[in-house]
């Protein structure tokens, strides 16, 4: 048997739904057989009648190049003598009706530019890695514990070809290094591209995936993209890709109705159908679909080398009736609406990449209260790193939105996420779907003149940086672009260069990354509450909130401060964790920034004044719509003076108060022991001696 055809093994695991590698024998591979090079093909297509190797080699012809049907395994395989890397395919299947179906390789890792839809012969085995560092150091890292901002990117409309050529789009190779510069310069630690598994429609943004296996031809070929994730990661950047499991359109030359029957979706349309997206849903109930999935995941997480994925629509998997209305699903077998079937996929999928590739990511974008969805498989979880924070973005963007006068009847709305923020490995997300479809750019969500909207941008994204949770926004926020975002333009570049508000909310955003970055404070326990400490989270009627979050060490610990209001507060007063000296390392009103600059850098002692429940208090300048952090170390507040004085008063007071007390009335025995101890004279301790002999 040669090393490249499928084998007894081969289908054996398949069929149990465990062969991970399973790219490497499905699909088409440039192999040899007897001294001849050619291409191997094979494909599983249970229930067609037959099944031939199409292609631009044989004008089409479905007759030319008939496959070998492999038992009783549904696979077809097939050694084409002759053919090499580039050779355009598709598999021309024959139902049972006799109809022949032009399918494109759901193995493929080289698919056409739409609108042509045949797969090409790629060769994934000549590309020269340079990333051993990067890789070997990923396998040590705890995710949870390191610093991670995430800049999202659709690469589409990041920076359009003005030229026009290749539709637009730029190519793989040319903006790695523009995209490095950039993340580089603004200080983000990862990139999450959009789209990238081939797709047909542009609108979709990637969404609706054709080609699971194959990087989308727009911005070029298979060993262009792989070039794009090794010089990221030589620049030290992070990639991870936006993956979608949870369905697929009904493109004719795609997954659906693979061999004229449902294989890949459920047949039953309560279970296979998405009504409101026009889409089929994955059949987690069937080994050789949760295969092709969980193989997928690891194909790019292994031989791409991306670190981690973030999983599409997670919700919609968890859930049987999930956009449906009565009639349109199918209960499970306990009458619930929970898809079992679903929940036991994504437990098999994150366990098997813990244990396959140590320190990459499972990011899920999951919009619901499903519980323990970043907890361990082994402990009752999903399995999932992190999960995007859906709530607190829907929560903080309402309270932003809202006129300042009427925030302090929405307090909550700042303040809820706070309670559950280690339930779950959060990512706090400022995510591409907040500025689409009518739902307005970053700034224009708020409220005010533009110098107001500005404040309060300033605002978001330094809640965003000081909540526990890791980090994510999209492309154009960081500069605060005006227009909602569009596939079919490049980002408004111009703002940073002719509008100093632009330029100003870029440096912001620099310094909060930096800061982000340099403080573990901020990253080192986003998954713990020994991380965080509340100073005032109630003060609805001014619009603030002040907290504090700590490193493992308590050294360099920040103490935040907020003001939601456009009203300044000269010499306002606030809770401190301890004595010493409080640095002011960021004032969002700082000129640079784009505000008022009328409040320079503070340096202040904390006083031993009892403020917002603590034992010491700071006074500081206020600025109208701002964000303050002060950096200190945190001191044991035993020592302070006035903590020390009110317990000393409370023990001289004891006696006084214990004598304040209501006496206890005597029972007619005790009574009596009472009268028999003092007449005998003896003193307690004699009367103790007697009674323990």
């Amino acid at each position: 048997m040669l090393q490249h055809r499928i084998s007894d093994l081969d289908i054996y695991l398949f069929g149990k739904g465990t062969h991970y590698t399973i790219y490497e024998k499905l699909g088409a591979h440039p192999a040899e057989e007897d001294g001849q090079n050619g291409v191997y093909f094979a494909v599983w297509a249970p229930n067609a009648r037959s099944v031939s190797v199409v292609g631009d080699f044989n004008g089409w012809n479905p007759g030319q190049h008939r496959m070998n049907l492999l038992e009783e395994s549904g696979i077809y395989d097939l050694f084409i003598p002759g053919l090499g890397a580039h050779a355009l395919y598709k598999f021309a299947v024959e139902t049972q009706k006799g109809d022949i179906l032009f399918k494109a390789d759901p193995y493929a890792n080289q698919s056409q530019l739409r609108p042509e839809t045949a797969s090409i012969v790629a060769d994934l085995s000549s590309y020269g890695w340079q990333d051993e560092v990067w890789m070997a150091s990923r396998r040590e890292q705890e995710p949870t514990k390191r610093p991670m901002s995430i800049y999202e990117v659709h690469l589409g409309s990041w920076k359009k070809d003005e030229s026009g050529a290749n539709c637009g789009f730029r190519r793989y190779r040319d903006l790695a290094p523009e995209l490095a510069e950039y993340v580089n310069y603004m200080g983000y630690t990862h990139v999450e591209l959009i789209g990238i598994a081939e797709h047909p429609f542009d609108g979709s943004w990637g969404y609706q995936v054709t080609s699971y296996y194959a990087p989308t031809a727009r911005y070029g070929e298979a060993e262009d993209f792989m070039y794009m994730v090794d010089y990221l990661h030589k620049e030290g950047i992070g990639v991870i890709l936006d993956w979608v499991p949870a369905h697929f359109p009904r493109d004719a030359y795609g997954l659906a109705r693979f061999d004229g029957y449902a294989e890949y979706e459920h047949a039953d349309p309560r279970l296979g159908e998405h009504p409101d997206w026009g889409t089929y849903i994955f059949n987690y109930q069937r080994p050789q679909v949760k295969n092709f999935l969980i193989a997928n995941a690891l194909f790019w997480l292994e031989k791409y080398h991306v670190d981690g994925l973030r999983v599409d629509a997670v919700a919609s998997m968890l859930y049987l009736d999930y956009g449906k209305k009565d009639g349109q699903w199918i209960p499970n077998a306990d009458g619930g609406n929970i898809n079992y079937d679903a929940i036991e996929f994504l437990k098999h999928l994150n366990s098997i990449i813990r244990q396959r590739v140590p320190g990459a990511m499972v990011i899920a974008e999951e919009s619901t209260a499903f519980p323990m969805v970043s907890r361990a498989p082994e402990d009752g979880g999903l399995g999932f790193t992190f999960k995007w924070n859906m709530g607190w973005m829907h929560d903080v963007l309402e309270y932003l939105k809202a006129d300042p006068f009427m925030r302090q009847f929405v307090h909550n709305n700042v303040t809820f996420s706070f309670t559950y923020a280690f339930s779950e490995n959060y990512v706090l997300p400022f995510s591409h779907d907040e500025v689409v479809h009518m739902k307005g750019s970053m700034i224009n969500k708020m409220p005010g003149s533009m110098e107001d909207k500005f404040g309060n941008l300033r605002l978001a994204y330094g809640l965003m940086m000081a909540h526990p949770g890791k980090k994510l926004l999209f492309m154009g926020q960081d500069f605060a672009q005006l227009r909602e975002w569009s596939e079919e333009r490049s980002l408004d570049w111009y703002l940073l260069d002719q509008e100093p508000a632009h330029r100003a909310l870029n440096n912001y955003v620099r310094a909060l990354l930096a800061m982000y970055r340099n403080y573990p404070s901020l990253f080192e326990n986003d998954c713990e509450e020994r991380g965080f400490e509340w100073i005032n989270g109630a003060d609805a009627s001014h619009n603030m909130l002040s907290f504090c979050r700590m490193s493992t060490d308590k050294k360099q610990c920040l103490l935040f401060h907020f003001n939601f209001s456009p009203v300044p507060y000269p010499k306002h007063r606030i809770g401190a964790l301890c004595r010493g000296t409080y640095h002011q390392v960021l004032n969002s009103d700082d000129a640079v920034f784009g505000g008022s600059g009328a409040y320079p850098v503070q340096v202040v002692k904390a006083d031993p004044i009892p403020w917002d429940g603590k034992d010491y208090s700071i006074e500081f300048d206020v600025p109208p719509f701002s964000v303050s952090a002060f950096t200190f170390n945190y001191v044991q507040p035993l020592k302070n003076p006035a903590a020390a004085a009110r317990k000393k008063a409370a023990n001289e007071s004891a006696p006084e108060a214990e004598a304040k007390k209501p006496k206890k009335s005597l029972t007619k025995e005790e009574t009596a022991i009472l009268k028999a101890v003092k007449k005998s004279g003896k003193s307690f301790d004699e009367i103790i001696a007697f009674l323990k002999k």
